[in-house]
């Protein structure tokens, strides 16, 4: 099977890679940044963004619940002068939120680190914007006077450049629920959204102004053409054939803001395709992949592939409609066990972060060829999950978070090496 090698053993023991590849810590819970705040636990979802020739501004999520103040950064006196989307009915801060960091790809070394986004709960994952910001999504729908002061359950835009806390407002036209990750078409400006439940749908979002999400627009949930088939899932025989494409339409849906949390359910009822946990979401070359983490028939993970109609949100699509495919789906663990984020890398190969928490569990680095060839690329030797991987634009440098106790790794080494017998 085509791959970068055999895993070399990591005297460190936190991550195995093929010969010649080699990581480094560049942050890690618990030090201190450089506005004074301490760096929060659980690292999740990250995208990575230029600065200029040699320098990138990695923002990361931390999928903190709104009772882990110990791993959040706000301490002591700080709970009154940080301005926060939302606080605790006692008045903390919530720990949710991003934290930006500066790294320098030529020296190795991280330039600044600072809170972005703070005062939401469980920030998952999210996705990069072609303008330059990163959005920001609430894997919680806590409602106000559940222990806080507000609704949760929405997507946070933070500017990649600033080097300061976002203000935060939430996007409410892209829904209130589950979320977990999103994918912007840079042609259309279209945006295209997870849900992480075992019911949950595709959602797309289509802007009032292609770069300006506040701005409002249009949320619909995706479903296909051929009438009845309403289940992505494979569970107990009904489901998408792996290969196979099909014609999709999409759904208009109202009251996004569900108070009630039915959203998936009003959707589904009207004819929308179920999903099993939508997570990672990813664009490459002119089309997007997504993980489905407990589907398929063994229940250990789909990866769903979307091709946007050249009419993509026009009313002409109707005449030549988005496809959807099943790319790959999982029946061993030992191939791809509950993949969550993932990325497409510059030679086209998809690289997935497993999440699997069983108590055998070894979670690793997956790799996947445009033929849908699946193969080992890193293994993790701690007892957590690998999140947030992404490139940086010259693709030299592979960018990834370990769960917790959180660390943020640079990987490089001979990408070109990729061995195809």
């Amino acid at each position: 099977m085509p791959a970068y090698g055999r895993l070399v053993s990591d005297p460190q023991g936190l991550l195995d890679l093929p010969a010649g590849f080699r990581y480094r810590v560049i942050a890690s819970f618990g030090e201190r940044m450089d506005d004074g705040f301490v760096l929060p636990d659980n690292f999740d979802g990250m995208g990575c963004f230029p600065l200029d020739e040699r320098r990138v501004v990695l923002v990361r999520n931390h999928e903190l619940k709104a009772d882990q103040q110990a791993a959040g950064p706000v301490f002591g006196d700080g709970h009154a002068k940080v301005s926060a989307y939302d606080r605790t009915t006692r008045g903390e801060v919530l720990p949710g939120g991003t934290t930006s960091l500066t790294y320098d790809l030529m020296s190795g070394k991280v330039e600044a680190q600072h809170l972005s986004l703070v005062g939401t709960i469980r920030n998952c994952a999210g996705g990069a914007t072609p303008w330059g910001s990163w959005l920001s999504c609430e894997e919680d729908v806590t409602r106000a006077g559940e222990g806080v002061s507000r609704d949760h359950g929405w997507v946070f835009e933070v500017p990649a450049a600033a080097r300061r806390l976002a203000t935060p407002v939430p996007l409410t036209a892209m829904g209130r629920f589950n979320h977990e990750a999103v994918t912007v078409d840079p042609r259309t400006g279209i945006v295209y959204l997870t849900e992480d439940r075992d019911d949950s749908l595709l959602y797309r979002f289509l802007p009032n102004e292609k770069d300006d999400l506040s701005r409002g627009g249009r949320l619909q949930a995706l479903a296909l053409v051929e009438s009845g088939l309403i289940d992505s899932r494979n569970w107990n025989g009904i489901g998408l054939s792996q290969g196979n494409w099909q014609a999709t339409r999409w759904i208009d849906l109202d009251g996004v803001e569900s108070p009630g949390d039915d959203l998936r359910w009003r959707g589904h009822a009207h004819g929308a395709l179920l999903f099993a946990r939508g997570e990672g979401i990813h664009f490459g070359y002119g089309e997007f992949y997504f993980c489905c983490t407990s589907g398929g028939t063994a229940r250990l993970g789909q990866i769903m592939r979307y091709r946007p109609s050249r009419f993509e949100g026009q009313p002409e699509e109707r005449s030549e409609p988005g496809q959807l495919q099943s790319f790959v789906e999982s029946t061993n663990a030992a191939d791809l066990d509950f993949g969550d984020n993932l990325t497409v890398a510059p030679n086209g190969h998809l690289i997935i972060c497993e999440d699997q928490y069983t108590d055998t569990a070894v979670n690793h680095l997956r790799g996947i060829t445009p033929a849908g060839e699946i193969y080992t690329f890193a293994k993790l030797k701690v007892q957590t999950e690998l999140a947030g991987a992404c490139f940086s634009p010259d693709g030299r440098t592979l960018f990834v978070n370990v769960f917790s106790p959180g660390k943020t790794l640079a990987i490089t080494g001979p990408w070109a090496a990729f061995a195809h017998s």
